[in-house]
């Protein structure tokens, strides 16, 4: 097992690593900009170096900053969290060119999956139901119009890289497809550096179903079930749940069993996310994450799985130690994603925290960085804590979850858990009846007083 891993990220995702790595015995480097020199993972961590400015392009995502961290403390492993540079492939291959482990997937595997045509591909060949979508990339209207005829309209133009729902954009009819394609390709440029852009049919009603998998380098597979994820605004997600209230037991066994196996033939290692499309009775691949998700706490719930301790152990060499038949499902899940945001406007809204309580009681985690006094610095994502309860039924889980956001006080910046708290009191959400596009019409009658 690893000596002492760097914690190559901020926020409550490194204070999530720090307290995995302290239990198993490992001693833990912090890295931070300048301006999260008082982050509370920081102030945990064995060691700590500053790599920069506050501009993540001269601290987060600087390669050489972060290479020469580890190598002054002694670092044997780095740990990359989500975000940042969890999904670059270069990054994967020169901390293993320097002689240092990198907790994640193997560098071919982050490249395979991060561009989606070629995941896309991938998937289609072992087996894993894809979106119907053109071949391949398109670079000009003549293609497009090809390809969406083909296809049949309304179509999705997406982006080739990155992710976050940048680059995207819908084509309802032909006479939509030109400008529609100049604006994804555009927009993917500016924010990826590749403006490369492939066309999907566009599913009107769809919910967002991941599937979470592990994988050890001596060829164990399993799943540890499935996460709803289809609360999201501009592709953004702020609630995610644990299992579906859309799936049956059939459908659910059939696409984990499929995603399994794939997973197996691509040689995959440690933990990963396959991402789904769901509607009326049929699943379509969309995207892998090659790495940790936001919303692993879910599955840990209802697992009793440590996901972070399991991508320590993989990365280290070890065995899984257990077969599917040995996971067991308990109950219900449900995490919430709370933002330094407002919750009418959705603008960030960083500032100091002048009072932090957490809630507490039976089946409610909150993981945060947060404490009285910190300031939320405007410069990265505006997540500041993550509040997960666990219930034996969903009924238990709601009412669980409702009790745990009242109790919560963040003081002195505005956060979105008064939209939480509307959410869960909305009968259509109480009774399991939403997908991708429910919580936008949600927020529109919030707007409009209905």
């Amino acid at each position: 097992m690893f000596e002492k891993v760097l914690i190559a990220n901020r926020g409550e995702i490194a204070l999530r690593i720090h307290r995995a790595c302290r239990e198993m015995g490992i001693k833990t480097v912090a890295i931070h900009s300048t301006v999260d020199a008082d982050a509370m993972h920081v102030r945990l961590a064995d060691e700590s170096v500053c790599i920069g400015p506050p501009a993540a392009q001269h601290s987060y995502l600087n390669i050489p900053a972060i290479i020469s961290a580890a190598e002054i403390t002694g670092a044997d492993a780095i740990h990359p969290g989500y975000g940042f540079l969890s999904e670059n492939a270069r990054f994967a291959s020169i901390v293993e060119e320097h002689g240092i482990a990198f907790i994640g997937p193997k560098p071919e595997h982050i490249r395979a999956m991060g561009d989606k045509v070629v995941a896309k591909a991938t998937m289609k060949k072992l087996g894993v139901p894809v979106t119907p979508g053109s071949d391949g990339p398109v670079s000009d209207s003549f293609t497009a119009r090809r390809e969406a005829e083909r296809i049949g309209y309304p179509v999705l133009i997406k982006a080739a890289a990155g992710g976050g729902g940048r680059g995207m954009r819908v084509a309802r009819a032909v006479s939509e497809l030109d400008s529609a394609l100049a604006q994804a390709r555009a927009e993917a440029g500016g924010a990826f550096g590749d403006d490369t852009v492939y066309l999907e049919k566009y599913l009107d009603r769809p919910r967002h179903i991941e599937i979470q998998i592990l994988a050890d380098s001596h060829g164990a597979v399993v799943h540890l079930g499935e996460r709803d994820c289809s609360l999201q605004r501009r592709h953004q997600k702020i609630l995610e749940e644990s299992p579906s209230p859309g799936l049956n037991a059939g459908d659910r066994a059939k696409i984990c069993g499929r995603v399994v196996e794939a997973i197996r033939q691509f040689g995959y290692r440690g933990v990963g996310t396959v991402e789904m499309l769901y509607q009326d009775g049929q699943f379509y691949f969309i995207e892998m994450n090659t790495r940790l998700q936001v919303e692993h706490p879910v599955t840990e719930a209802v697992t009793g799985i440590d996901l972070v301790r399991e991508q320590l152990r993989v990365a280290a060499g070890e065995t899984l130690g257990y077969r599917q038949e040995d996971i067991a499902f308990q109950g219900h899940a449900i995490e919430c994603r709370v933002n330094a945001e407002n919750p009418e406007t959705f603008a960030p809204a960083p500032g100091r925290i002048a009072e932090f309580h957490a809630p507490g009681g039976l089946g409610v985690r909150m993981d945060s960085g947060l404490y009285s006094g910190y300031r939320v610095p405007p410069n990265y994502d505006s997540l500041i804590a993550k509040l997960i309860v666990h219930g034996r039924t969903r009924n238990e889980c709601l009412m669980r979850l409702k009790r745990a956001l009242e109790e919560t006080v963040i003081g002195g910046v505005l956060t979105t858990i008064p939209l939480h708290q509307a959410v869960i009191a909305d009968p259509g959400f109480i009774d399991g009846a939403y997908d991708i596009r429910w919580l936008e019409s949600f927020v529109a009658r919030r707007r409009d007083g209905g």
